[in-house]
Parts: C-alpha cells; sequence; structure tokens
C-alpha cells in the first residue's frame, strides 16, 4: 500500500517535496491556502517593487532552469509563472488543492497518520493521511505593531497594512505614506510607492547595511558573497580547514576584504551624505538577513522623495497623522508595516506544538526537518538562506530518503543535543534575531553539506573547490537528484519507514 502524504503550502519548498515524493510513487496532496501557488511569490501577496534577491542561476531549481529571457534579478510575476512551470512540467499541480486553508490537524488514536481539516470553498473537510509535512513557510503570517489610536485611525480612513498586504500600488495614489523598518519589503515599497504618493515616509529604529547589486556599480555581489568563500567570511560553528584559518591566523586577511567591500559600498551609496551609515561593521549582515538595494532608493533619499525618520518609531497614529517616538508628527493617511513575519504552527493541536518548539517559540527541528518525539510529522522550507530554493530542494531529497528508512541518524539524545547546540550558537551570533531559529543565514552551503554528507551525495570535490572562487550555481547540484534516483532503482523499498 503506498503512503499518502499531505503538504501543508504550495510555495517553494512545497513544490519540490511533492515532485520528489511523486518520483518515488507516494500519493502526494498539497493543500494551499491562496487562489495559486507560489508562497511568497503568490499575486495575492506580492507587493510592488518586488525581485528576487538572487541573480536567476542562483535562485532556481537544480533541474529546472529559468527561462533564458528572465533579467538577472526576475521580479515577482516572473517568478510565480517560473514557478507554475515547473509544477506543471513535474505534474504536481493537479495534486494542489487551491484555496483550501488547514484548519487544525490531529494525530490520529494510533499514531499511524494523521487526520487535517480544512475549509475552502466547498466548505470544511477531513481527510487522513500517513504523513504530513509542513512546507507552509516563515513567511506566511504577517506581523503589524500594534499602534495606539489604530482604531481611530482607521476609522478616519486610514490604512494599516503589511507590505506583503499592498499589492496594488495605486492604494498609495496622492496619499501620505508611512513605511515602517528598513528591510528590502519596506525599501522596495517605498521605492515604489514614492513617485505616485503625496508624500512617503519612512520610520527606521535601526539602520542596517545594504548590498548594491553591483558593488562600485562594476562586480556583481555574487562573484563577493554567493559562494563558498564569502560564506566563509563569517564564522560558521564548527571551523575546519581554511575556514579555520580565515578566523584564526588568517583573520587579517579576511578582515581587510569586509573593510575593503565596506569602504566600497559607503562611498557608492553616499551613506555619509544622506546619513544613512548603519555605524557598525560590514560583518553584521551576517546576524540575520541581508538586504539588496531597491534601484533607484538612495537617489530617491538624496532628493527628498523618500523621507526618513532615523530612530524612530510609531507612537501613535491619530486621523491623519502619526506622532513618532522623537517627538514630531507626520501626515500619515496608509501606514506600511516592513515588519517581519510570525513564525508559528497554529494547525498543529497545543500538545503537538509544544514539542516542536521551545518555551521561547524556536522549533527545534534536527537538520531543520524533523521534530523530535512527534511520529510522521516533517517540516521542509523552515531554513531561510541566500539559497532557499536548494536547501529546500535539497532537503526534500533527505526527507524522501528518510521516509525510505536509508539514513542513519544519531539517536534522540544526540540529536536533542544538536538542536539545543545549534539554537544556543544561534541566539549568541545574532543576538536572538534568528526568526524562531529558522534562519540560516548567510550558511546556506553549510546547511546543504551537511544534508549531503548524511545522504551520503556530497559534489565531487573539484566541484567544491571551484565553488570557493565563482558564484555557486544551481546546477552545480543537479546531480544529487540524478544519483539519488539512480540509488533508489536499486535500493529495496522499506515500505512503513521510520516512525519517530
Amino acid at each position: 500500500m503506498v503512503d499518502r502524504i499531505a503538504i501543508i503550502g504550495a510555495g517553494i519548498a512545497g513544490l519540490c517535496t511533492a515532485k520528489v515524493l511523486l518520483e518515488l510513487g507516494y500519493e502526494v496532496t498539497l493543500f494551499e491556502k491562496e487562489p495559486d501557488l507560489g508562497g511568497v511569490w503568490s499575486s495575492s501577496r506580492r507587493y510592488p517593487g518586488l525581485t528576487t534577491q538572487n541573480p536567476r542561476e542562483t535562485y532556481c531549481f537544480s533541474d529546472w532552469p529559468m527561462p533564458k529571457d528572465y533579467p538577472e534579478w526576475p521580479n515577482g510575476s516572473q517568478m510565480q509563472a517560473y514557478l507554475q512551470s515547473y509544477a506543471d512540467h513535474f505534474g504536481i499541480t493537479p495534486n494542489i488543492h487551491f484555496s483550501r486553508e488547514i484548519l487544525y490537524t490531529e494525530p490520529l488514536s494510533d499514531q499511524r497518520g494523521w487526520e487535517l481539516v480544512s475549509s475552502g470553498p466547498t466548505g470544511e473537510q477531513k481527510d487522513q493521511f500517513e504523513w504530513l509535512i509542513a512546507c507552509n513557510g516563515i513567511f506566511s503570517i504577517p506581523s503589524i505593531p500594534a499602534f495606539r489610536g489604530t482604531d481611530t485611525f482607521l476609522a478616519t480612513g486610514g490604512k494599516v497594512l503589511h507590505t506583503s498586504q499592498l499589492t496594488d500600488p495605486s492604494e498609495a495614489m496622492e496619499k501620505h505614506v508611512l513605511i515602517v523598518g528598513y528591510g528590502k519589503s519596506s525599501c522596495d515599497v517605498a521605492n515604489a510607492v514614492a513617485p505616485i504618493s503625496a508624500s512617503s515616509t519612512m520610520v527606521v529604529r535601526h539602520l542596517i547595511w545594504k548590498i548594491p547589486k553591483r558593488i562600485g556599480n562594476v562586480l556583481n555581489f555574487k562573484h563577493l558573497f554567493l559562494n563558498r568563500l564569502g560564506e566563509g567570511l563569517f564564522p560558521w560553528r564548527k571551523l575546519k580547514g581554511f575556514e579555520a584559518f580565515l578566523h584564526g591566523r588568517g583573520k587579517y586577511l579576511r578582515n581587510c576584504m569586509l573593510a575593503s567591500v565596506q569602504a566600497v559600498i559607503t562611498r557608492q551609496l553616499r551613506l555619509k551624505k544622506v546619513g544613512l551609515d548603519p555605524g557598525t561593521p560590514l560583518e553584521t549582515i551576517g546576524r540575520s538577513t541581508v538586504s539588496l538595494v531597491s534601484d533607484g532608493f538612495y537617489d530617491k533619499v538624496a532628493n527628498g522623495t523618500i523621507g526618513f525618520e532615523r530612530e524612530a518609531e510609531i507612537v501613535e497614529l491619530s486621523s491623519g497623522s502619526a506622532r513618532m517616538s522623537n517627538g514630531k508628527s507626520v501626515p500619515a493617511d496608509i501606514v506600511i508595516c516592513g515588519t517581519g513575519w510570525h513564525q508559528r504552527v497554529d494547525f498543529l493541536p497545543d500538545g503537538i506544538r509544544a514539542k516542536v518548539t521551545d518555551k521561547q517559540g524556536n522549533f527545534r527541528l534536527y537538520r531543520s526537518m524533523i521534530p523530535l518525539g512527534v511520529p510522521r510529522l516533517l517540516f521542509n522550507g523552515y531554513n531561510s538562506s541566500f539559497f532557499s530554493q536548494l536547501n529546500a530542494e535539497i532537503g526534500a531529497i533527505w526527507l524522501a530518503a528518510y521516509l525510505k528508512g536509508q539514513l542513519d541518524l544519531p539517536t534522540i539524545d544526540l540529536m536533542s543535543a544538536d538542536i539545543d547546540s545549534r539554537l544556543a550558537w544561534m541566539d549568541e551570533r545574532t543576538d536572538g534575531k534568528h526568526c524562531k531559529g529558522t534562519n540560516i543565514v548567510p550558511f546556506s552551503i553549510h546547511h546543504i553539506d551537511e544534508l549531503l554528507q548524511d545522504l551520503e551525495l556530497e559534489l565531487p570535490r573539484a566541484t567544491r573547490i571551484l565553488q570557493w572562487i565563482r558564484t555557486v550555481r544551481a546546477s552545480d547540484f543537479s546531480i544529487v537528484g540524478q544519483r539519488f534516483v539512480a540509488r533508489q532503482s536499486a535500493a529495496r523499498s522499506i515500505p512503513n519507514g521510520p516512525s519517530a
């Protein structure tokens, strides 16, 4: 009997997980609450100005390149079309239940599967599956601050939105717009609405470093940061080889490299002139996030098209205005919040959530995928990074090997100790800014290496050496899927798979 597998979410992680499992003969059903696939790239969530942070050859699946006529940084609609073509080509689309949200789940009494209750256009329905894989993503529940005076502000015609909820830029036409935050989505939105709004003002508590797409207006940033050397500039928790040298006797060389790049970026973006120098070392980009510069953003700041309230936050909203912590009152018709996301799994029962997360809400997942002590529940995509799609794709292969009983994993106690160690290291490294243990920036390749070592499918040594000096391409990893499929054709299947 073929196991039935439920996947929650039809974004990048859900799609590549479904693809791998369908190829192995599993019966797969994806539940997607939006009317189209794509996750953050869905048309229901695309804010104006949304593009990838990665060049196309680093942000595609290893066996499905993006169209050659795509720009180097595809926009949101192009990404959604690309993901749709992937789903159509690999036969995933017929298995997706669109506009169907999971209300809650319950493990079956015999611990041999899960019951899912979902709602959609045809009402509520119940389904049972042998396995449940959460691919709902860590960017699916918007986090919007509870500003004082919001009720009055809304009652008098104001709007408070998350960046993902501003899908129509005309909402900002001739309006006074406040954009809260300084991440990529906030800057993208400010950049897009500033030319059509009555005013656009960013409200920013802390300045962070922005990375130009072309450093010094010449060198594509991928050549510096999207390779093993770029990742090796930041200290991984298990240093060895050349990385140990870079953070030991060769630290002077590493510091000089970062300082040189920092000086170039400071001059290029005129950060001191526009008053947006973060005042911290560039290496702080490795703590939680890396944000590319939105095209033309700093020009708009320089000429006053985009206003700035630095080291400030909204204290209170009132009819047509907002009072700042710096004492200023700023006109406001719309407040757009690029203030992050909640990392939660509300569809799981309380008792299960208590096992999946700790008291601080951090996800306790071995290899970012296995919750300990919860039978037949798995995760994929809970590892945001520079190469999120590759982490999800290799993660899907890892999960397939797990389901087939082909992984030689440590004991529960050793896995638990590894999780504790990883979370403690992340807390110290990021000052707690790791999205509840789900943000592995900048260690995308390190995480993939761990998965490939578990699978005994490491990249050829020559490829890994080459990746130190050139950009890591998705196509580098196509050999992994090929070798895994070849292994399955020769391996004896284990019907029931693992139970924990």
